[in-house]
């Protein structure tokens, strides 16, 4: 199942990392290791924010994608369920089950 991790890293440590040279190369690390089917970066209630969208087939494999921005980058993260047009399409029928038993 398809899954956006959203990780805000505190200025704070980013701002060390990036001092020592080492921002990058440490997100890239964890890219490397997660194999995200995307990846983007922003800002977020004033932090560095990297968005990612993975492929978490298990609950268990959670901790191996949120432990290494826990570790390296001190980051919050949200793990949230995300869908394709693909996806939306399929669960057409379900909202249509659900309009119709609670809608207006």
């Amino acid at each position: 199942m398809r899954f956006m991790i959203k990780a805000e890293m505190p200025v704070e440590r980013a701002n060390e990392l990036a001092e020592e040279g080492k921002l990058g190369e440490t997100l890239q690390s964890i890219i490397e290791d997660l194999e995200p089917e995307a990846a983007y970066f922003s800002l977020s209630n004033g932090d560095r924010t990297g968005y990612f969208f993975v492929d978490i087939e298990d609950a268990s494999e959670i901790p191996a994608f949120a432990e290494p921005f826990f570790l390296a980058l001190e980051a919050n993260i949200e793990i949230v369920p995300v869908m394709t047009p693909e996806d939306l399409a399929k669960a057409g029928p379900a909202i249509d089950r659900a309009v119709k038993k609670f809608g207006g």
